[in-house]
């Protein structure tokens, strides 16, 4: 090296420093790719992904040669370094190389290439592939070497470098990436993304139709009744029952049943046209209403049906949910968005308030007027303010609950059967307010 002239050495130099930072700033871009992006991208074709893939595989070997690299050119930086400085000033060269390379080092080779990678990832860790890949392949037995050593010493410590779980997203990472992504996507699409990962922490019976509203035929009703409910009916199939929906004879399909209403002489005989309706009916399909709504959905599909009758744990029955109810929940109201067509339950008033009826549910009337109710106590607006009261109001009161005030305008059987509500300033406690002829009672 004595016979090198400084300015070559200088030459060199440079180009160490440079090769530092390339290093350097390959490791932080190699690292810190969104690899999720970088899959897609391999899987429409792209060469360049699927090399970084290759050496993101194994990433305990793509950081041996990063270093190796780099702690080469570093070291005979520091020994270059040392010699121009001590041809230049002496003995105290020793120094000066010291602390000058040292700072060059730390801008030019650690913080300035590393920052740039991390702020730009896809731009570093393209390039670099090029390089990177070609130089693993030659300096394989080396990088091997080294990561046979390392590995073996984080054996010792428990860790098994072949057992990483990095390229797989949890569903809480999923819907967190979702959310970061709600600028790229449509907002409906988006929205519907969000309903399919929350399926899971929804039941059945939050979203099914009580058992109180569910319309169906009675056998003990007039034949001219049950034709007139037939001849008007919005529903595909109906359940049909004796007097009670725990009498339930099965699911009749509306259309197969028209055929009956042409026939003059069966509408003339009762019983034998209610016994051709029990003919008609299909067997009910019955689910337990704490069933997730991702399991039933599958379930419907496996078992090919689209109604299902809703039971508690004795075997009762609670209420009904179809399919579309499911889907429903995914794409939203297959209607108009308009407050009035999309839930007969809800009427907007005039003075911003709502009259919403006590079988409402909880998810709908969050969803309908983007309120922040709680769900996971009672699913109906009735059931949630006997829930707060503690007991069934007689007259008619009101009831603040967080940002929102609820009067109770009707009662009947026990239940509250209308409420008017609407949002107001939010409050510091969230302890429920009366108001009206019921407060301290």
């Amino acid at each position: 090296m004595s016979d090198i002239s400084n300015e070559i050495l200088f030459g060199i130099l440079v180009l160490l420093i440079f090769l530092s930072g390339f290093f350097s700033s390959s490791e932080t871009g190699l690292m810190a790719i969104n690899r999720v992006r970088l899959q897609h991208q391999a899987e429409e074709g792209s060469k360049t992904a699927n090399r970084i893939l290759s050496l993101l595989e194994r990433p305990d070997r793509l950081i041996g040669l990063i270093l190796i690299g780099n702690n080469f050119v570093n070291i005979l930086a520091s020994a270059i370094a040392t010699v121009l400085a001590v041809r230049i000033f002496g003995d105290a060269g020793v120094a000066i190389a010291t602390g000058i390379l040292t700072l060059v080092i730390l801008i030019f080779a650690e913080v300035t290439p590393k920052t740039f990678a991390a702020l730009h990832p896809e731009r570093i860790a393209r390039p670099a592939s090029f390089i990177l890949l070609p130089l693993l392949r030659i300096t394989y037995p080396l990088v091997w070497t080294t990561n046979l050593l390392s590995n073996g010493l984080l054996r010792l410590l428990g860790i098994n470098t072949e057992n990483s779980q990095r390229d797989r997203l949890t569903k809480e990472e999923l819907r967190t990436l979702m959310m970061q992504s709600e600028h790229r996507i449509p907002a409906r699409r988006h929205g519907m993304l969000l309903s399919i990962l929350d399926l899971e922490n929804v039941q059945i019976d939050e979203i099914m139709v009580p058992r109180g509203e569910i319309i169906g035929l009675d056998l003990t009703d007039e034949v001219d009744e049950l034709v007139s409910q037939l001849r008007s009916t919005q529903h595909t199939r109906l359940p049909v029952f004796n007097e009670d929906i725990e009498q339930l004879a099965g699911i009749l399909h509306a259309r197969t049943a028209l055929k009956l209403l042409d026939n003059a002489e069966l509408l003339e005989d009762a019983p034998e046209f209610k016994n051709r309706i029990i003919e008609l009916c299909e067997e009910p399909y019955f689910v337990p209403q704490s069933a997730a709504l991702h399991t039933q959905l599958y379930n419907f599909q496996k078992e090919r049906e689209r109604l299902a009758v809703v039971v508690d744990e004795y075997g009762e029955i609670e209420g009904m949910v179809t399919l579309d109810d499911i889907l429903e929940e995914i794409v939203g109201e297959f209607t108009t968005d308009h407050i009035q067509e999309t839930s007969p339950d809800v009427h907007p008033q005039d003075d911003g308030t709502f009259i919403i009826d006590g079988s409402a549910t909880v998810r709908d009337l969050n969803r309908i007027l983007e309120w922040e109710l709680p769900t996971n106590g009672p699913r109906t607006v009735s059931g949630v303010i006997v829930e707060l009261l503690e007991f069934i109001p007689e007259n008619s009161l009101g009831i603040q609950y967080l940002e929102y005030r609820l009067e109770v305008l009707a009662i009947q059987d026990n239940r509250v059967r209308s409420v008017k509500a609407w949002k107001v300033e939010s409050e510091s406690s969230d302890q429920p307010r009366l108001s009206g002829k019921n407060r301290g009672q």
